[in-house]
Formats: structure tokens, C-alpha cells, sequence
């Protein structure tokens, strides 16, 4: 079965400039939406349309093709059944492909859970249904304007019922589309024949259009993305914290005679503190040979391992010899020398200044950079799931 994503990404936006390579959790906000795209098991080719280069040269990082899409269809007005279309004609006439089905994807509405496409395009193909959208339910007391009169639309005001015992209503929350090719071209809509639709929960409704949407975008990625089960303190048995770039700003201050100095940040050593309490090991793992790693780490009183040229090996023997398992670990890295480690554990976590490749794997981008805070942001996290 041939089937495709289609991602519309244009690179005008008046509400927030520049909103579809805007970092959110630490990706460009089209980059969720296209490893959404690449978690799916039922879906072949990811393709963005777009008129912007920088977008293209994200999207081609994260794994998508491009379709350049012109002008004429970028602009304020135009509209993504449009983009669409040229995207399905361009494939047909350059390469005689025609798919099964397509997926659209906005990456203005980045809160997918990992299985949502893959349930949607299930039901869709279940159902032999010609077209899908995807809903969230509300029970809400909605009112419409009619004719200058305020009627209530959801309940009957005369007879007020509670909240929960109102009907549940849906509403599109504009994250995932399925529909076969001649929907599309037949009907010039994403939606006709017979429509299905996918449930999802109600804080995924987002749909990012100005900056309290991107704001309350990130509070709910950081609340009901994170992996909580790797990230339940309860867990986990071992922290392994890289030095420079996550206790520091990666930095450092050098006087005239060579003598080393670096900036850290008190409320990370109160956080280690804290975890030190619950029992949890935790080690500085650093490739820097300067003495001021040990010393910091002696005075925050946590293992430390420096001068280490190959982490990833290291890390193996390490966890052997303590009998750890790698989904008990989180390994909080900022460089590419983190990066063969920080991909072998279960739980990558990255400051939000760390280098763009460890931030691609990891599990969670904090919002402060290298020294800021990121191990007392973590903790923080820990205590919300408690």
C-alpha cells in the first residue's frame, strides 16, 4: 500500500515571525511533527511543501522530502488544500505516484501522542471510510449569536445539567487528515464521502496561531509528552551529568598565568543534594582532564569520571559492574561527545543551548541552557509527577 504525509509549511506568519522553525522543547516546531511522521509504522514518504529554504533545510535534516511550492500558493490567502493539491500533482507528474491515501499533517498542532497516526490511518482503512479528521471532546456550555439573539447551543439553560452529565461534543483540532487522492481532486477539500474520525485528548486540541498558543504549547509538551514512566524518580537508580555545558555555560575564564575558573549554578548543587537524599547514585562523567572537575564534584559529594575519551564505553562497564539497567538511567549531555552514551540509555536529557544533534535524540529539552539551573528544573519535574 502506497501512502504519504504531506506537512504545509510556509514560511510567512504574521501572528509569530518565523513560527514553523521556532524552537519548541528544543526542535523546530515542524521537527515534531515530522518525526510524528516517522514514528509511524502504517506511513511510507513524509514530504513538506514549502516556499522558505530554511524550512527546507530543517526538514530535510529531520528526514522529509521537499516540494517547493510557489509563490502564488504561499501567500496570506492561500489555502492548504492548495498546497495540497500542487504537492499531489507534482508527484504524479514527475514521478507517476499516486498513493493510497494521504496523511496531512499541520505542525502548528504538535501534541500527538506516539500512536496517533497509526490508530488514525487504522481506523480510516477499518472503516473504509474515504476521509478522517481528528477531534477532541469538550463538555462545554457553548452559545451561538443568532440573528442578535443568544440561544445556547451545547444545553438547555432552562434546565441546566451538570457538567459532566452534558452531551460530549466534538470539535477538529486541525492535527491529523486522512483522505484518498480523489476526495482532494474531486471535491477540492480535505473532507468528503464518507468521513471517520479520530479521538484525542482534550489538551491536544492546540493549534498554534499567536504566542499564548506557543507558550501554552510548551507547558503542555513539558506536562503530557515527557515520557513519565523514564521519568519518575521511582525509577530511575542512576544520574549521570556531562560538566561542561550542563553544570556550566560552557565557558571559562582563564587569567594571565593559565589558572582556570568556571561559572555553576548554586540551585543545581541544591538539586543534587535533594536526590542524593532519595538514595539515587549520580556521577559527573566528563572528557575534561582540568582538576576543577573533580573538585566540584567532591564538594557536591557525587562520583565523578574525567578525562574519559569514549563515554558510550564507559558507560557499558559502568553499568554492568553496578548491576544498572539502561532505562534506569538518565544522562543529561550538551555535545556530540555525549551523544553515542546519551542514544544507548533509555533517558537523554539536554539543556536547551546543547549542540542541535543531542538535542534531536533527547527525550526532554530543558528550557535552561548549560549552568542555568537544569538539574533544579529537573528535580522540578520529578516533584510535579510525584
Amino acid at each position: 500500500m502506497k501512502n504519504l504525509a504531506i506537512i504545509p509549511a510556509r514560511g510567512g506568519s504574521k501572528g509569530i515571525p518565523r513560527k514553523n522553525i521556532r524552537q519548541l522543547a528544543g526542535k523546530p516546531l515542524i521537527a515534531h511533527t515530522i518525526e510524528h511522521a516517522g514514528h509511524a509504522r502504517m506511513l511510507g514518504r513524509i514530504i513538506v511543501s514549502t516556499d522558505d529554504p530554511e524550512i527546507a533545510a530543517v526538514s530535510k535534516q529531520y528526514g522529509a522530502e521537499v516540494i517547493w511550492r510557489p509563490s502564488e500558493l504561499s501567500g496570506d490567502n492561500a489555502s492548504s488544500e492548495s498546497a495540497l493539491l500542487h504537492a499531489l500533482e507534482y508527484l504524479q507528474q514527475s514521478e507517476n505516484y499516486v498513493p493510497d491515501f494521504i496523511v496531512f499533517l499541520q505542525c502548528t498542532s504538535p501534541l500527538r501522542l506516539p500512536n496517533d497516526i497509526d490508530n488514525a490511518i487504522q481506523k480510516f482503512l477499518k472503516e473504509n471510510a474515504d476521509s478522517l479528521l481528528s477531534v477532541s471532546e469538550t463538555r462545554k456550555f457553548i452559545w451561538k449569536n443568532i440573528n442578535d439573539r443568544m440561544t445556547s447551543i451545547s444545553y438547555d439553560f432552562k434546565n441546566r445539567k451538570r457538567r459532566q452529565d452534558l452531551e460530549k461534543i466534538y470539535f477538529e483540532n486541525g492535527s491529523i487528515y486522512i483522505f484518498k487522492p480523489h476526495i482532494l481532486t474531486s471535491y477540492n477539500n480535505r473532507l468528503e464521502g464518507k468521513i471517520s474520525f479520530h479521538i484525542m485528548k482534550d489538551w491536544q486540541h492546540i493549534d498554534i496561531d499567536d504566542e499564548f498558543d506557543f507558550n501554552l504549547a510548551e507547558v503542555l509538551f513539558a506536562k503530557y509528552l515527557l515520557n513519565k514512566e523514564k521519568l519518575n524518580i521511582k525509577n530511575i537508580k542512576l544520574f549521570i551529568y556531562d560538566f561542561d555545558g550542563v553544570l556550566t555555560d560552557n565557558k571559562v575564564l582563564m587569567d594571565q598565568f593559565g589558572k582556570e575558573s568556571v561559572w555553576v549554578h548554586r540551585s543545581d548543587g541544591l538539586a543534587i543534594s535533594k536526590i542524593k537524599k532519595v538514595g539515587i547514585r549520580q556521577i559527573v562523567l566528563s572528557t575534561e582532564q582540568n582538576p576543577i572537575v573533580q573538585k566540584r564534584a567532591k564538594k557536591l559529594g557525587i562520583e565523578c569520571s574525567s578525562g574519559i575519551k569514549n563515554k558510550k564505553d564507559f558507560l557499558e562497564s559502568y553499568l554492568k559492574s553496578k548491576r544498572i539497567k539502561a532505562e534506569e538511567v538518565i544522562y543529561v549531555g550538551n555535545d556530540i561527545n555525549d551523544y553515542e552514551a546519551m542514544k544507548f540509555i533509555a533517558c537523554p536529557i539536554a539543556p536547551s543551548d546543547a549542540c542541535e544533534e543531542v538535542r534531536k535524540i533527547a527525550k526532554y529539552v530543558t528550557k535552561s541552557k548549560g549552568g542555568e539551573g537544569v538539574i533544579r528544573e529537573l528535580l522540578g519535574l520529578f516533584l510535579e509527577r510525584e
